[in-house]
């Protein structure tokens, strides 16, 4: 019995003081008085529902009786359930005489919208966590859902005095830099076990992973995120290796350890067995992944717990195997990852496992179960299906978060009023409000591929190709007596122009010029001007013609006679054109065959003197 309370001993120091434990933070800014304003850092608790990407405004209040919160507020009549339109009361208590979860649910149910606990002592910030699992079967772990803070003594000490000097505190709970969000996949890690005999936190864990499944297997089968469970093994100390208790907690001698499910080494099941159900389940989400379905460890994680629990003893290999077999995985695959458990040699995958166990980073080590961590970051809170999908989606770089982020039961579309501040078009339905997790932002919108250039807030303009497509590109449109008119120019990337007829800004307005009032046609003396809407009639008194060319009327025999006469004009030019062209042809040709002619002549007679010949002998010159 003495060298088992030993090997438990290290197991527990080697889960509680040998790792790197960080503490997760969230930021929290006071707003008033001036004296305090100034943002402070605070703990975020391990239990209840942060509010992760999101903000909470509250005003302060110190209990003057009940300090602790370790009682029921209802027991000294007091409530601080805010009035309708008012701010959620941050509830102030000190630190100690009872668990900080118990604190929260009496504030709870008091009405407060969050808890803040001051330290009692000056220290760094230490996590606020759920009690040990004797301690651990309160029926109200699981209905906390108020956010949680513990703060400095020094921070606690100044809101109290201001709070006695009846100065209002306002504070700012800000979770949206609580975990990155770099990109548009999350990548996240959870730390689980098989054991279902630890008490009220495996039954949470077993619960979770049923509801957070379907969630889970959407954002993995769409590419939203990458997911990878883990287990966590101890080693056991060289000096016991040989023990009954190591060996019966223990494979790979010693390498990889487990504790005992039921804290008794005389009956159940052994912690052996525990690790090689947990080698087992991280070998299936091995094969799985690499056959490309690695969401199918939700399946077997879930059937496993539901067909094979160690109360009705069917905790077993060949229970596993029947799982493994109904998903549709070769068993032989299954128990190569898993290897000689009796083997004295490292086992890659739970070597791999310790390896990961210790924190690189940020995120420190892993010691507590279960763990979550996102983006390389712990989660804290309540494990449950809404607290953890909340987290995982502010882990998203903004607008570029999956639709199940932006369902009602995650987040408030801000959109839904005044359409959040932003420009909106609602004859054509157009908006630039668009919905993120954290809140919205104003982005003038793409449309129908035309894209809409602007702030976002008081101006969005179609621009590019097509944009006349869209709402007529925002300009000014009309249509009277059959006649439509458009400001829009499909060959401009912006802008409005009203048409020719018309004047205005092109946007709102285009209106008819009267181009007979305004003497801007139809102004000859025998015309006779009427205004249409977007142009005019322009006509002549008796026997004239309007010539629109020249705003001028004219006879209509003159026009006749004109015409006649200039058809024979143009038959007289060609004719004389034609004249002329045929004595240069004739010209040409002559003078070009007199000079052939003499060319021949010249070979056979001597020509004249006369004509150009000279007796000086060719070289001599």
């Amino acid at each position: 019995m003495k060298v088992g309370f030993l090997v438990c001993i290290w197991f527990v120091l080697c889960g509680c003081c040998m790792g790197r434990f960080v503490v997760e933070k969230n930021s929290l800014r006071v707003t008033s008085p001036d004296s305090i304003k100034e943002v402070y850092e605070c703990a975020i608790g391990n239990f209840g529902v942060p509010q992760y990407g999101g903000t909470m405004v509250g005003n302060v209040m110190y209990p003057k009786t009940n300090q602790k919160s370790c009682k029921n507020f209802s027991d000294f009549d007091v409530f601080y359930k805010s009035k309708p339109g008012g701010m959620p009361v941050f509830l102030l208590v000190d630190r100690g005489d009872c668990f900080f979860t118990l604190k929260a649910w009496n504030a709870q149910q008091a009405g407060a919208g969050a808890i803040l606990v001051a330290d009692d002592r000056v220290e760094p910030l230490i996590t606020m966590d759920t009690p040990e699992e004797e301690d651990a079967k309160a029926d109200y772990l699981q209905d906390i859902t108020i956010p949680s803070a513990l703060i400095s003594k020094s921070l606690g000490d100044s809101i109290k005095k201001e709070l006695s000097k009846g100065e209002m505190v306002n504070i700012n709970l800000d979770w949206r830099e609580a975990l990155p969000h770099p990109d548009d996949r999350v990548e996240y890690e959870f730390w689980t076990n098989s054991n279902d005999e630890c008490g009220p936190k495996c039954e949470s864990q077993r619960e979770f992973v049923k509801h957070f499944k379907g969630a889970a297997q959407i954002l993995e089968q769409k590419g939203y995120t990458q997911f990878s469970p883990h287990y966590i093994t101890w080693y056991c100390p060289e000096a016991f290796i040989l023990s009954k208790q190591c060996k019966s907690q223990c494979i790979n001698h010693g390498r990889y350890c487990d504790p005992d499910p039921e804290q008794d080494f005389s009956k159940g099941y052994d912690g052996k067995d525990v690790v090689l159900q947990n080698l087992r389940q991280a070998c299936f989400f091995k094969v799985a992944n690499e056959s490309g379905k690695p969401w199918l460890w939700w399946d077997y994680v879930t059937d496993f717990a539901i067909r094979c629990p160690m109360k009705e003893k069917k905790y077993t290999k060949e229970c596993a195997d029947q799982v493994i077999k109904s998903l549709g995985f070769d068993v032989k695959q299954i128990e190569k990852c898993v290897g000689d458990p009796e083997a004295d040699t490292d086992n890659p995958v739970l070597k791999a496992e310790q390896d990961t166990q210790i924190g690189k980073g940020a995120r420190g080590d892993v010691t507590i179960l279960p763990t979550l961590i996102i983006n390389n970051r712990q989660y804290r809170g309540k494990l449950d299906k809404g607290a953890v999908l909340k987290a995982i989606c502010s882990g998203f770089e903004e607008t570029t978060e999956p639709a199940i982020c932006l369902t009602e039961e995650i987040e408030t579309n801000e959109c839904l009023e005044s359409n959040g501040g932003c420009w909106q078009d609602k004859a054509a339905n157009i908006t630039a409000c668009q919905d993120t997790f954290r809140g919205r932002v104003c982005e003038c919108p793409v449309v129908q591929g035309v894209k809409f250039v602007g702030d976002g807030y008081t101006h969005c303009e179609a621009s590019g190709a097509l944009r006349c497509e869209i709402n007529n590109g925002g300009c000014w449109k009309g249509t009277q007596n059959g006649r439509a008119y458009s400001a829009c120019i499909d060959d401009h990337t912006k802008g409005c122009k009203c048409p020719p007829g018309f004047k205005g800004d092109g946007v709102n307005s285009c209106e008819d010029v009267d181009e007979c009032k305004e003497k801007l046609a139809c102004q000859c003396a025998e015309c006779k001007c009427k205004n249409t809407w977007g142009s005019y009639d322009c006509s002549c008194n008796a026997n004239l013609l309007y010539m629109h060319e020249h705003d001028t009327c004219i006879s209509k025999d003159a026009k006749s006679e004109f015409s006649w006469g200039l058809v024979w004009t143009i038959i007289l030019g060609l004719a004389v054109a034609g004249v002329s062209a045929y004595a240069v042809y004739k010209y040409r040709i002559r003078r070009y065959m007199d000079s052939e002619i003499r060319a021949i002549m010249a070979q056979y007679m001597p020509l004249d003197q006369g004509e150009g010949a000279t007796n000086v002998p060719h070289g001599n010159v």
